[in-house]
């Protein structure tokens, strides 16, 4: 027995000795104009794994930078790399490396390569943060790479088409990525994943980018929360895609002829939860989504709060509250497989006897007017008109046009008040035994 323990205890000195030893041996380099070495790439020769490089405020034009040690690249002053516009500009191709404090701008721009202010290249473990990128082609680029942080940086763009312009934050095959606070405009696309998974996109603001402020494909596991999406050429798109949370953001001022606040496409078993769709062409546009929880959004002043295809199914559209859109509801299918429970429609005009909150008439938030505008779009110059009124008033009593099965059987008299976090279980399609469970 005290062999063993006296054995342990020389394994564990064993440890601290190769821990420390990495520790004392780590050294820290400054890279300055006025003294050696001057520049970046020059510093990286000189370091070893776990070194420290310094680089004082100044103008740097050195090409492609290639960082390929454990090393953390610290910027004293923010200062500037400039790519003129002709090359990538920092290359990563190791783990644990930090890059922070730098003005990174002018990558070049390439049809066949995608070159970026900042890529890494199969890596984990890597931090990009507290930098300003402007005007690259991509700003920061994540290839293969796993367990990596992008937060706190500014990126910027001047993009005039989308075929010469790339992406602000872009991940490709990638897992375990925190992306955080970053404000990102003038791109292509804001944040762009593609084969992406088990990754969260937190705090950040994405506005006037040329196509979306965040473009998800082929990914899954992922959350993105407390994010502002605004003005951006087609809002946010979620394609080809499954197990992903959207909570608590803001979709807002995303105009145009194909602007969405959120486009969702062969998407299924995902939670869309307490976000708001303010000012938007379209809130929710949805085609082919399946199982998708759609409880406690808010939806004011769009042209269309949601746009739901024929082959959307088993989807739950719960607790939101639709106010001031010109149409809170439009389809294409003359009837619907979804469940529509416990919404509160400014629109209604029920009544509430019992005094549960609960109307006691059922709402179809379909207007027979939206299915004429979807056919002939110039129609709408009579929105206002008291025809159209008569006209909407007398479907809902009858239906003939409007799909019947698209209902609210429970509209709320009042505005649906959030609270803490609510798992929803549906036990009954039509609504009739919808239950909530606390987390």
């Amino acid at each position: 027995m005290i062999g063993i323990i006296r054995d342990i205890i020389f394994v564990i000195y064993i440890i601290y000795l190769l821990l420390t030893h990495h520790i004392l041996s780590a050294k820290d380099i400054t890279v300055s104009q006025d003294m050696k070495p001057n520049t970046i790439t020059e510093a990286i020769q000189l370091a070893k794994n776990g070194d420290r490089i310094f680089v004082n405020k100044g103008y740097y034009a050195e090409g492609n930078i290639i960082i390929d040690k454990s090393i953390e690249l610290t910027g004293n002053g923010y200062p500037e790399i400039d790519g003129k516009n002709q090359t990538e500009i920092i290359t990563v191709r190791a783990d644990n490396v930090k890059i922070k404090g730098f003005i990174i701008k002018n990558s070049g721009a390439s049809n066949l390569y995608d070159m970026a202010a900042i890529k890494t290249d199969n890596c984990k473990n890597c931090t990009i943060e507290d930098n300003k990128l402007y005007d690259n082609f991509f700003a920061v680029y994540l290839s293969a790479s796993s367990h990596s942080t992008v937060k706190n940086n500014f990126i910027q763009g001047h993009a005039l088409s989308e075929s010469s312009s790339g992406n602000g934050i872009h991940l490709w095959k990638c897992h375990d990525i925190l992306i955080e606070n970053n404000e990102i405009s003038g791109h292509r696309d804001g944040i762009y994943f593609e084969f992406a998974i088990d990754s969260r996109i937190t705090g950040n603001t994405s506005k006037n980018n040329l196509r979306y402020g965040l473009h998800f494909m082929f990914s899954g596991g992922d959350v993105y929360e407390n994010n502002t999406f605004t003005n951006n050429g087609a809002g946010v798109a979620v394609m080809y895609t499954k197990n992903v949370k959207m909570i608590n953001n803001t979709f807002r001022d995303n105009w145009g002829a194909n602007a969405y606040g959120l486009l969702l496409k062969e998407i299924g078993n995902s939670m869309i939860y307490g976000n708001h769709f303010v000012k938007n062409t379209t809130g929710i546009y949805m085609e082919s989504g399946t199982n998708l929880n759609i409880f406690e959004n808010t939806f004011t002043s769009n042209g269309y709060a949601m746009k739901i295809l024929g082959n959307c199914t088993d989807d739950s559209i719960i607790h939101n509250n639709f106010s001031s859109n010109t149409f809170d509801v439009s389809t294409n299918s003359s009837r619907s497989v979804n469940l529509f429970s416990e919404n509160y429609w400014d629109k209604y005009n029920g009544y509430d006897m019992d005094r549960n909150g609960i109307g006691d008439v059922p709402y179809r938030p379909v207007s027979m007017f939206s299915i004429i505008v979807e056919d002939v779009p110039e129609a709408i110059f009579l929105l206002r008109s008291v025809i159209v009124n008569i006209m909407d008033i007398a479907e809902k009593v009858a239906p003939v046009f409007i799909p019947e099965s698209l209902v609210d059987n429970k509209p709320l008299m009042k505005e649906y008040k959030p609270h803490p976090l609510i798992l929803y279980k549906v036990v009954d399609q039509r609504g009739d035994e919808l239950t909530r469970l606390n987390e």
